[in-house]
């Protein structure tokens, strides 16, 4: 898995990226064929303090792309609803690639 981690308007520091790729670490448990991650920390230049911090992510697996954002106050707020996001697509994607057909049990005669 290719994880990229990167800031508009802010330094991404060692705290910052531990804590997206611990949170990620949510994502990978379900569903681990992720071929590539890029996640985007934002802060937007508003006048009101409520969403100005932003997280958007993009995940690339094997046959589609998932695409989630959210913003918040605070950035860690903002992470956490982005992985809840990310892994209610994941998870839906997984149903929808697992094959639910069973074969039906042979008669005896």
């Amino acid at each position: 898995m290719n994880l990229t981690i990167s800031g508009h308007h802010l330094d991404v520091t060692p705290a910052l990226r531990n804590y997206v790729t611990t949170k990620l670490d949510r994502i990978t448990r379900h569903f681990d064929q992720l071929v590539d991650v890029k996640v985007l920390l934002t802060i937007e230049k508003q006048k009101e303090k409520q969403g100005r911090q932003r997280a958007e992510c993009n995940i690339h697996v094997k046959g589609s792309d998932m695409f989630a954002e959210s913003s918040h106050a605070d950035l860690y707020a903002a992470v956490d609803e982005l992985v809840d996001k990310l892994d209610r697509q994941v998870v839906r994607h997984k149903d929808r690639v697992q094959d639910h057909h069973h074969e039906a049990p042979k008669r005896l005669m």
